[in-house]
């Protein structure tokens, strides 16, 4: 797939292996109210720095209305389930790593991934650990990802790593593996 393609929010609704359609559309949804929020119209172009730094279009065609505000009033879980659903579709267009499960509390991440042409679980397997940012600065961004590169660090094992932290003011994703 073409790096410079959009990156779809719907994509989500489709699903992963250890990602339901509904759980989909939920992280979708919680992207596109923190795109919102800054009044970015589909198509906003989202910085992507760490391994690679480029601009991507980011779609969506959720309608981001009352209800939808009223749901998402928690800024702080808006920030981070958006920021999932962000970087969960950035791992798998720029790594081609899809998500094969939730990880559990107390694992230092967020979710397992495999290769995205893996045929068997946990083949190429690596981990990913996110945060969201709704409004925010390029340091406190930085300062997140060192966070959380030290988060991950402490977990046990030697699979790779990403560490993606998603600012929505910009927007910006940093993506970096330790």
């Amino acid at each position: 797939m073409d790096p410079a393609a959009p990156i779809d929010l719907h994509a989500l609704e489709e699903g992963m292996p250890g990602i339901s359609p509904r759980w989909g559309a939920f992280l979708a949804e919680a992207s596109a109210v923190c795109l919102n929020h800054h009044n970015h119209p589909p198509g906003v172009l989202l910085r992507v720095t760490g391994l690679l730094d480029q601009y991507v279009p980011l779609t969506w065609a959720i309608a981001v209305n009352k209800q939808l505000l009223n749901s998402w009033n928690d800024q702080q879980e808006l920030a981070e389930y958006g920021a999932c659903g962000v970087a969960i579709l950035a791992v798998l267009r720029f790594e081609g790593h899809k998500v094969i499960r939730r990880a559990r509390k107390g694992s230092k991440v967020d979710y397992w991934l495999a290769s995205a042409n893996a045929e068997m679980p946990f083949q190429d397997a690596a981990r990913l650990e996110v945060s969201g940012i709704l409004n925010g600065s390029e340091a406190e961004a930085t300062r997140r990802v060192r966070e959380k590169v030290s988060q991950v660090q402490q977990a046990p094992g030697t699979l790779p790593t990403y560490v993606v932290v998603v600012e929505f003011s910009a927007p910006q994703s940093h993506m970096v593996s330790p």
